[in-house]
């Protein structure tokens, strides 16, 4: 969601003009705070020097004073709002495809299933050249102006014009908008015979039906231990998090509680049976796992049902319920701090907002994502499970039981320059267009992708003369590459099999490199997961 800069700080001095020597009378009585803010727009809508927008002025006015109560009490504006809840809802209504900009053309890059364009036929590669008549081709079309031109009400159509290769003329298309499913469960697949795996990138109203049917298609095809990954997860909905904690705690655990000024403690707790009590278990969590991510994660590891493996936690303990406004924009108002069934606050202190949005460099400069040994937590953030009685502490995200460095052995400057610029977005999509029939009728599934498509120096050396056609400044150095090659060749390999096959491709090339995942396959085929205090559920 944007974030708001306070654009000024609402204060008027107010002095005689150089034309005129009136001066603004005092207001005699002393006025409300609501009265106050409302004096001084008065004068500054009749006095100011230059023509005031009043909207953009009441907007900063918001955002300013919200800033003041923490760094998660936020304003949305009414022409955000929809967007801002896209995640959380778990749908849009739009005509459902996922898209990119490509050389000022607007390309198909998947069609979302069960949506109104797979319906049709349109499909992968398409290029989308007009909009309701209007060009959209080599015009400089942002991402926002497709969003408005394609998003709308349910029912109502939109006509396109799509180029499609081997196709001379355009193919016309009239597609009803729909609901279209934003899914939160990126993959669930088995990393090995033993070991299932399941990516969880947001928790919103379908994310526990998400999870039940990944967790049963799993079950189904041989799964012992399931790992979940919330790396990146930074939350969403409070109640999807007891959802699907209450699929992995037994009888009636707590799973949360809730308390603030206005309102007394609320507990929440599993209930129903769910489908995975018994299994070993595994959580991965990085930096950005926040907020429901912290949940669900300081639920498992303070009920001992299974270990939570990465980096720290983001930190955010505070829950926020959305308010409608009378003119249809929205506010985010902190209502509670949430705690963990040992009853550990995780939040960070936020004292100083501007520190606290630095927190990720603070964090990176203090070596925390390299050395464990240089997070220090005072006793007074030590708790204790509620079943073993091991360790764990608040103050500032969840620590993981086995904590995993981040691995910075292969990144150097070259990677991170076509990381910047692009080219492993771009690059990879135009190579699926030119070669897509070719790849399908090669690689006709992603099994036979994964183990027959290599990155090899033909295909490495187009990479390279694209980034350099593409971007002007772009330097190929010899050494770097060596240091990078296998992560840029990998990298490239799962792009490509995104484009052609989905994410789930994607995850099962490039979760090679997923360290955090890694350590945790290795704990369970190890048997050091065994060696734990863990409970049985």
């Amino acid at each position: 969601m944007k974030q708001y800069p306070i654009l000024l700080a609402l204060g008027l001095s107010l002095y005689s003009f150089v034309s005129s020597a009136q001066k603004v009378p005092a207001e005699p009585k002393s006025p409300t705070s609501g009265q106050r803010l409302d004096e001084i727009f008065m004068y500054v809508d009749k006095l100011y020097v230059d023509p005031v927008d009043d909207k953009k002025l009441m907007d900063a006015a918001i955002v300013g004073m919200l800033e003041k109560l923490d760094p998660h009490t936020v304003y949305i504006p009414k022409e955000e709002v929809e967007a801002a809840n896209v995640a959380i809802d778990g749908s849009f209504v739009g005509i459902g495809v996922r898209f990119q900009i490509l050389k000022d053309t607007l390309m198909v890059v998947e069609t979302i299933a069960g949506g109104p364009s797979e319906k049709l036929g349109i499909r992968a590669g398409d290029k989308i050249v007009t909009i309701d008549g209007q060009n959209v081709a080599g015009i400089g079309l942002k991402n926002n102006q497709v969003r408005e031109k394609l998003l709308g009400e349910a029912g109502t159509k939109v006509h396109v014009d799509i180029l499609r290769k081997a196709q001379k003329k355009p193919v016309s298309y009239v597609i009803t908008r729909d609901k279209v499913p934003v899914n939160s469960v990126d993959c669930a697949y088995m990393v090995n015979p033993k070991i299932g795996y399941l990516k969880l990138t947001s928790f919103s109203r379908s994310s526990y039906e998400e999870i039940k049917k990944g967790v049963e298609k799993l079950k189904s095809q041989g799964m012992e231990s399931l790992i979940l990954d919330l790396q990146g997860n930074g939350g969403g909905l409070l109640y999807a998090a007891q959802q699907i904690a209450d699929e992995f705690l037994s009888d009636n655990k707590l799973i949360v509680y809730s308390e603030g000024r206005a309102q007394p403690r609320q507990d929440l707790n599993a209930g129903r049976k769910g489908s995975w009590e018994q299994g070993k278990m595994i959580v991965l969590i990085d930096d950005n796992s926040a907020s429901a991510s912290e949940i669900l994660s300081g639920a498992i590891q303070d009920w001992d049902r299974g270990l939570v493996v990465g980096r720290r936690s983001y930190g955010k303990g505070l829950v926020q319920r959305p308010i409608d406004l009378s003119d249809g924009s929205q506010m985010r108002l902190t209502i509670a701090r949430y705690f963990t069934p040992s009853g550990r606050f995780i939040q960070r202190p936020y004292d100083d907002i501007s520190e606290y949005k630095n927190e990720y460099m603070r964090r990176f400069m203090h070596g925390e994502f390299t050395h464990i040994d240089s997070i220090k937590l005072p006793d007074s953030l030590k708790f204790e499970t509620r079943i073993t009685k091991r360790p764990v502490y608040g103050g500032g995200g969840i620590m993981p039981d086995f904590f995993v460095p981040i691995d910075t052995s292969e990144i150097t400057d070259l990677y991170r320059k076509t990381i910047q610029n692009g080219s492993f977005n771009n690059f990879p999509l135009s190579y699926v267009d030119k070669n897509r029939d070719e790849l399908n009728k090669k690689y006709e599934t992603v099994d036979q992708f994964i183990a027959n498509f290599t990155a090899d120096k033909k295909l490495m050396d187009e990479f390279f003369a694209y980034n350099k056609k593409e971007n002007k400044d772009f330097e190929f150095k010899e050494e770097q590459y060596k240091i990078s090659k296998n992560l840029m060749e990998l990298r490239l390999k799962a792009t490509i099999a995104n484009d052609l096959f989905g994410i789930e491709a994607f995850y099962k090339i490039y979760n090679q490199k997923n360290e955090i995942l890694q350590k945790a396959i290795q704990l369970l085929e190890s048997h050091e997961y065994d060696k734990q205090k863990l409970a049985l559920n």
